[in-house]
């Protein structure tokens, strides 16, 4: 029985807002916002190192450590002899995190293919924020500084926080098909960037009370979303029967051109569809994917590796820029926070921009290489910016451009043009899957950076650690 023309899908070839309803706008901005609140609690680590290390080193060598603190209690809890050491632990600990968030990913994404993923992403959510509040708040309120804790914490905290990208791209690729990708994603992609804003906003205000209210915040903001996920997310249009049953081949047709994806081959791929590759007849449901059958994929090792040098780069920055900006031109921990958020700024503008090209040119490819070749002038660029913070602001927004943006669309649109590939249509239930190989290969380059960051660092400065940055983001011409 065909339901009323009211719920029945518009051919994609009308366009993006032809079949634009309310539910694709609350589904947009609910994978949006969810995905920020993960973001911003990760964000609020970064931009508190220089109080964390301050507080983990020695009052003798530490010119902000409180001089009323008793000293019998200081020396019981300090964990590092000086800043240094505390700075490597630091690294470390992003290290461990993306390694187990990478492995968490591909996880993740087998899993979100195969239970619900409105109740994955909530989970995800609300688990991960209990962690970031022990790992941070608790412990300082306690006074327990254990290595070991830590450690344990932030590996818990990685496997958790893997769930959310594969389970919000798999819901919007489930809701919005190829016709208008490149520019929906890629302004949707922008919710990374909106986290570390919004991350940088909250713990620059509660900074001054003590690093461990700005993670009480941002964890209380990231349980209250989970909670309004579980209750609000739709995963696919299935749930409020916007899925046409019964529809023709004729009808079909019509869409197959629309929703090709642009990572594909030139033939007509039969059952992409424009709305979900998860919203099947309940009698046709199809299996879901295989890991190795994923990876064979056309296109998903290369861009997995890609993305591995790509988000090397991009999370350096994520973790290390406003400790760089504090640590080399001495500004006030507060102010690097607020100044690192124009990197996101231009990240944000820069996905959105070369998605909306990419749509237009009906290809990816050249977009990438055209911005990434710009973005090893902006790195050289902004590794000679001088003490300055209008100058600073603008080369860092300029390289978030040309490095953010091509990190935001192969993790976005890119992802899910993979998992809709002809060669999926025997089991389609791939989106997920696909998007935890890519991010789970580029979290295993982006932890292996986040170490040889601090030991560059460490050993032959801030300059070198930019050298090192051309060297990967050159790999993709490799």
């Amino acid at each position: 029985m065909a339901l009323p023309g009211s719920l029945r899908r518009q051919p994609a070839n009308r366009g993006l807002g032809a079949h634009c309803t309310h539910h694709h706008i609350v589904v947009f901005l609910l994978t949006f916002f969810s995905y920020s609140l993960l973001h911003a609690s990760r964000k609020t680590f970064s931009n508190v190192k220089v109080s964390i290390s301050s507080q983990w080193t020695p009052s003798c060598l530490n010119s902000t450590a409180p001089e009323l603190r008793p000293y019998e209690l200081w020396n019981s809890s300090h964990l590092f002899p000086n800043a240094e050491e505390a700075t490597l632990f630091l690294g470390t600990l992003d290290t461990i995190f993306l390694f187990s968030y990478a492995v968490g990913l591909f996880v993740s994404g087998i899993v979100g293919d195969r239970l619900n993923l409105r109740w994955v992403l909530s989970f995800g959510m609300c688990s991960s924020a209990l962690v970031v509040f022990s790992f941070g708040t608790l412990t300082e309120w306690f006074h327990f500084y254990k290595k070991w804790f830590y450690c344990c914490l932030w590996v818990v905290n990685g496997l958790l926080q893997s769930t959310g990208w594969p389970c919000v791209v798999a819901v919007m690729g489930n809701w919005f098909g190829k016709a208008g990708r490149g520019f929906v994603f890629g302004l949707w992609s922008a919710c990374a960037s909106v986290g570390n804003i919004l991350g940088a906003f909250l713990a620059s205000c509660v900074l001054n009370y003590g690093y461990e209210y700005a993670f009480l915040v941002t964890a209380s903001v990231q349980f209250a979303g989970g909670i309004i996920v579980f209750f609000g997310l739709l995963t696919s249009p299935k749930e409020v029967s916007l899925l046409e049953l019964g529809e023709d081949e004729d009808e079909v047709s019509v869409e197959e051109d629309a929703n090709r994806p642009l990572m594909g081959s030139d033939d007509v791929d039969e059952d992409d569809l424009n709305y979900s590759i998860q919203a099947t007849d309940d009698d046709n449901q199809p299996k879901a994917i295989g890991f190795f059958q994923a990876c064979c994929l056309p296109g998903v090792v290369l861009y997995s590796l890609a993305y591995a040098c790509l988000k090397l780069v991009n999370y350096s920055f994520f973790f290390w820029l406003p400790f760089y900006l504090s640590n080399n031109f001495g500004w006030k921990e507060a102010e690097a926070d607020q100044l690192s958020i124009w990197y996101d700024v231009g990240g944000i503008i820069g996905g959105t921009t070369q998605g909306l090209i990419s749509d237009v040119l009906q290809k990816r490819a050249p977009v990438l290489a055209v911005s990434l070749l710009f973005a090893v002038g902006s790195l050289f660029g902004y590794s000679r910016s001088p003490n300055s913070k209008p100058i600073n602001a603008v080369i860092m927004a300029i390289t978030g451009f040309f490095i953010g943006g091509p990190s935001n669309m192969i993790s976005s649109a890119i992802s899910a043009d993979l998992g809709h590939q002809d060669l999926v249509k025997g089991s389609s239930e791939a989106l997920a899957t696909v998007t935890g190989i890519v991010d789970g290969t580029g979290s295993i380059g982006a932890a292996m950076g986040q170490y040889l960051v601090s030991l560059i660092q460490e050993n032959l400065g801030w300059m070198w650690v930019f050298y090192f940055f051309i060297l990967m983001v050159r790999n993709h011409f490799l």
